[in-house]
């Protein structure tokens, strides 16, 4: 059975499916678990036999992304694990078809905890790039940073017509390692992203955006994705939104054209805010491309035109901030975002895989 939640469906058209031990392996409703078949269900209610058993198989499913949940568990049932099967707070939002539901959003975040506990890793050297001209903004982004977890990170920036002056304190006050170059504001954005990354010292190199949100394990969850999908580069999707003009955070599962936006998928397209590749990698698709907008889309054109593969996880851990189309490099106005959305909320609303306040 495959141990990769590629292929996770978002909005489960069944419900719980009885999972349960006989003879030497664990059975769903009498037969073999198969993967496929699992997709379609909301998830799985752990029968647990009378005495001890490896729990290699559960693992196997909670790798996949299948959502596990039990009333209780016996004692011979790892302590994470355990806590994770026995926390049925996501069962308890009733589904919802008229709008992506609340259940289906609770349902996801319980599979990324799972499959987090089952795929285990080494934390590996990441460099964070950033290019920013906005120095108000370097200190709350370096925080972030320092919040990822599982990982051991160094930050690279391109201080793009910003002195190292104006943002001294912030650098001073991380307690990451700190490289920057400094750019006039004339030098294209790609260029300057260019720039900062041939600083780097890690083995990955993670793009991040100045004036998005992030989660704790956004770095950690980007390179468990790359390891078990076997990727050359890896983000998520971009699904959480705050619209600061209005107050409001949106979460579109679809694009404009009505088309599903997927997680756990091959894909053309990540958030660009959220790109992992390995360093070698990197330079073996060119780098970014030296232009002053477009730089994410076309770096993954560059990558697939260098057979890379690109590989989208889930979008939980990550919030993009969108101010009025003019401020951003990807323009497009507020009003496409409400149009799109399968969710809105007042205030600032993440999922809870971000951590929040």
């Amino acid at each position: 059975m495959s141990v990769t939640p590629c292929g996770f469906t978002r909005t489960p058209e069944k419900g719980l499916a009885r999972l349960h031990w006989a003879d030497s392996g664990w059975m769903v409703e009498g037969q073999p678990p198969d993967l496929p078949a699992l997709r379609p269900l909301r998830g799985l209610e752990i029968d647990w036999p009378d005495g001890p058993v490896p729990p290699d198989g559960l693992l196997d499913l909670a790798a996949a992304g299948v959502p596990l949940t039990a009333v209780d568990a016996p004692a011979w049932v790892p302590d994470g694990l355990r806590a994770l099967l026995t926390d049925r707070g996501w069962l308890g939002h009733a589904a919802d078809r008229t709008v992506r539901s609340l259940a289906d959003l609770r349902r996801e975040e319980h599979s990324v905890r799972l499959r987090r506990l089952a795929h285990p890793a080494a934390a590996p050297h990441v460099s964070i790039v950033m290019a920013t001209k906005r120095p108000a903004l370097v200190g709350p982004a370096l925080a972030q940073m320092e919040r990822q977890r599982d990982v051991s990170a160094e930050v690279v920036l391109g201080l793009h017509g910003v002195a190292h002056d104006e943002v001294r304190a912030a650098i001073s006050a991380c307690s990451l390692p700190v490289k920057w170059v400094e750019a006039q504001a004339s030098v294209p954005f790609g260029e300057v992203l260019n720039r900062a990354a041939a600083l780097a010292g890690g083995d990955y190199l993670a793009k991040w955006d100045d004036d998005d949100w992030y989660g704790p394990r956004h770095l950690a969850d980007l390179f468990m994705a790359l390891t078990y999908a076997g990727a050359d580069v890896v983000g998520t999707t971009a699904e959480f939104f705050y619209l600061d003009p209005l107050k409001a955070t949106i979460r579109r599962t679809t694009f404009a054209s009505g088309a599903s936006y997927p997680s756990e998928v091959w894909a053309d397209h990540v958030a660009g805010g959220t790109i992992m590749v390995s360093r070698a990698k990197f330079h073996e698709i060119g780098g970014f491309p030296g232009l002053p907008r477009a730089v994410d889309l076309e770096f993954l054109k560059a990558a697939q035109k260098a057979e890379a593969r690109i590989y989208r996880t889930h979008g939980l851990g990550y919030v993009l901030r969108r101010g009025l189309s003019t401020e951003h490099t990807w323009q497009l106005p507020l009003a496409h975002f409400v149009k799109v959305a399968a969710n809105q909320w007042r205030g600032f609303r993440p999922s809870l895989l971000m951590e929040a306040a």
